[in-house]
């Protein structure tokens, strides 16, 4: 069974940097692609960004690009989420999710993956 538990959301002031966890139990995680979702009140889900299995390449949404990156230490089955710069309008539900089965490319919809998390709140203040 595979389990995806996210953590290190907070609320902070607008411009300051989170990173944002996501262990991986079950499996290794170094053998499938990952991403990260938010969802913010009232709004459906969205990408944020997303890494290839061995984490070498990584694919972002416009609103975040050159704010956030990801990277994975897949010896320790987790993969990070580093947030700079954060606006207000990045307040939202976090959420990890990962593939079942082995790739080594990039998937960007939701659809794609067959694991998630619960997800850890973000919030930033103006």
């Amino acid at each position: 069974q595979v389990h995806l538990s996210e953590s290190g959301g907070e609320l902070v002031q607008a411009g300051g940097s989170l990173r944002l966890s996501c262990v991986a139990s079950g499996r290794r995680a170094s053998l499938y692609p990952m991403g990260w979702f938010r969802q913010a009140p009232g709004k459906e889900r969205e990408f944020v960004g997303a890494t290839s299995a061995s984490g070498g390449a990584t694919r972002f949404a416009d609103s975040v690009k050159g704010r956030f990156s990801i990277f994975r230490d897949n010896t320790e089955n987790t993969m990070y989420l580093q947030m700079n710069s954060l606006m207000p309008e990045d307040t939202a539900i976090y959420t990890c999710a990962s593939k079942h089965t082995f790739s080594n490319s990039i998937y960007t919809a939701a659809q794609a993956y067959d694991y998630w998390g619960q997800g850890t709140q973000v919030t930033v203040s103006s």
